[in-house]
């Protein structure tokens, strides 16, 4: 098994010795040589790293709050909704929002997927006792 402890630092293999790289890439011990290709490629990967993990980090946290915000939507909603039927009578444009909110993007965060999973299966069930179906 070989371990990476650091993107310029050596390699740990899995007996306990360590392999260090030269220049600006890494590489596994008994590799040799490598072609100018897999050279360049290995010599750009540890910025293209750094730059991935930026990118990753804004997307989840803009899907957290749109999840977020279509989770406290769907709350408002499915309230609304259960006002309407004790009242005696839903009103469509609700149910139309009620099913566009049903369906959309998940959250990173895992704790709050499943709080907006549960809150669009709540509303599916709503619109399936009613005949309708989420767009």
């Amino acid at each position: 098994m070989v371990g990476v402890r650091g993107v310029t630092g050596g390699v740990a293999t899995g007996a306990g010795r360590q392999v260090r790289s030269s220049g600006s890439g890494f590489r596994l011990g008994g590799t040799g040589g490598s072609t100018g290709a897999a050279a360049a490629q290995s010599a750009s990967a540890p910025q293209g790293i750094g730059l991935l993990a930026l990118q990753e980090t804004a997307p989840a946290a803009e899907r957290d709050a749109r999840a977020r915000k279509r989770g406290e939507e769907l709350i408002e909603e499915l309230s609304a909704l259960q006002l309407a039927l004790l009242s005696g009578r839903a009103d469509p444009a609700r149910l139309r929002r009620l099913a566009t909110l049903s369906v959309g993007e998940a959250a990173a965060d895992p704790g709050l997927a499943a709080a907006v999973a549960g809150l669009q299966l709540r509303a599916r069930v709503e619109l399936a006792r009613l005949g309708l179906s989420p767009d």
